[in-house]
């Protein structure tokens, strides 16, 4: 059959074996799928040509890499979890700790108010003192009942035991403080040179921290005089001055306050109370001494005291006469040239001079000296003549003694 150029409008024959239709070349293409693949020609000498082989090692290696960090890793949780029963099993030793009491290297430790074990563990470990954190907060959490510290300086060693440093630390006797004894009677400055002496904090420190208007005293005090609370106290090393003078401040209101004392009443209270601490010999004697100052302010007559007289002009301390100058200049606190009472307190009173002041005995003297100045014995009298007697008397008292100082 004659074959016939495409395009003159006639149809054309399929070429052999050319699918007729879509649906044979579906069913070509299904057979074609079917059919087995060829085999891969032999080889010279007869062989079929081996196949591939797949490379392995790379996945082996990354197998055993994950196991290795699955292991490693779960020995870590291990470690950390149970490492400690586990060496304490075997009888291993995991945590650092010195043995002893120390090495000699005295060191103040200070336990600061409000600190925790945790805290403290950490201060031990820096100052060298424990060998590590681990060593002291672990046996703090041993304790039952939990420990107590108590604030304060302790003095301990380099390189202790952590067992040593809390038994130091949890004695309240091993604290290392200044005792300071405030004696009656003192003035502000002599207070000041004791804090100095026993502290070693520089006077001119402490000096420069007594200003009354910081301790919510009366603004228009010019010092602190009668308002330090004589008594024992207890500083830690380092207590700044200003806390000190708080101390003997808050005391000292704390007196009066319990005494039912009146905020507008303590400056009078206290003024008084430091004449009568620096008159009265006996404590018998300070009721009347305290009655003697009433009956001289009621009447209006001066209070002529020579510690007054003499702490308005400083002389010779511990004089029982009072020099010309002492008894004439005209100071705030010179009770021979002013009327009523001084400017301010004078020293510093202890409760039983504030408690003449509140309760003096009844009496009429207006009148007293001492005669004997080394037993204390005091003359109290209504009349100047007998008060001119009782004079005479510490007179001859002074001429038959004449080495005691007061006499001089």
């Amino acid at each position: 059959m004659s074959q016939f150029e495409p395009g003159d409008g006639r149809s054309v024959e399929p070429a052999p074996g050319a699918p007729s239709s879509r649906r044979e070349l579906r069913e070509q293409e299904a057979l074609a799928a079917r059919a087995p693949r060829p085999r891969r020609p032999e080889q010279p000498g007869g062989h079929e040509s081996a196949p591939r082989r797949r490379r392995r090692w790379p996945w082996v290696l990354g197998s055993i890499a994950l196991v290795l960090a699955l292991l490693i890793g779960a020995g870590i949780v291990v470690a950390n979890q149970y490492g400690d029963r586990i060496a304490e099993e075997l009888g291993w030793s995991t945590t650092e700790d010195f043995t002893g009491s120390g090495n000699g290297e005295e060191i103040d430790f200070v336990v600061a108010e409000g600190e925790l074990g945790s805290d403290i563990a950490n201060n031990l470990v820096e100052q060298g003192i424990v060998a590590s954190y681990d060593a002291f907060y672990d046996l703090l959490l041993a304790q039952d009942p939990q420990p107590t510290f108590f604030p304060g300086s302790y003095a301990l060693q380099g390189e202790m035991s952590a067992q040593a440093a809390l038994d130091v630390l949890l004695d309240p006797a091993n604290r290392v403080t200044a005792s300071v004894l405030i004696r009656e009677g003192l003035t502000a400055e002599q207070i000041y040179e004791q804090l100095a002496a026993d502290t070693g904090v520089p006077l001119e420190d402490i000096q420069a921290a007594a200003v009354p208007a910081d301790f919510s005293l009366p603004a228009d005090l010019t010092s602190l005089d009668g308002y330090l609370f004589p008594a024992t106290y207890s500083f830690d090393p380092g207590t700044e001055p200003a806390t000190m003078i708080s101390a003997m401040v808050n005391r000292m209101i704390s007196a009066l306050d319990q005494r039912g004392i009146a905020p507008e009443d303590r400056h009078r209270v206290l003024t008084i109370a430091s004449i009568i601490e620096r008159e009265a010999r006996l404590p018998e004697d300070f009721g009347r001494v305290a009655r003697v100052i009433e009956n001289r302010l009621a009447v209006g007559m001066p209070l002529q005291m020579d510690s007054t007289a003499q702490f308005g002009v400083a002389g010779d301390e511990g004089s029982v006469w009072s020099s010309a100058l002492q008894l004439t200049d005209e100071n705030a606190w010179n009770t021979y040239v002013i009327e009523g009472l001084p400017l301010g307190p004078i020293s510093a009173p202890g409760d039983t001079a504030i408690d003449a002041v509140l309760n003096p005995p009844a009496g009429d003297w207006v009148y007293f000296v001492t005669v004997n100045l080394e037993t204390g014995e005091t003359v109290f009298t209504t009349t100047l003549e007998e008060h001119e007697a009782a004079v005479q008397q510490l007179r001859d008292w002074c001429s038959a003694n004449s080495g005691f100082g007061a006499c001089g």
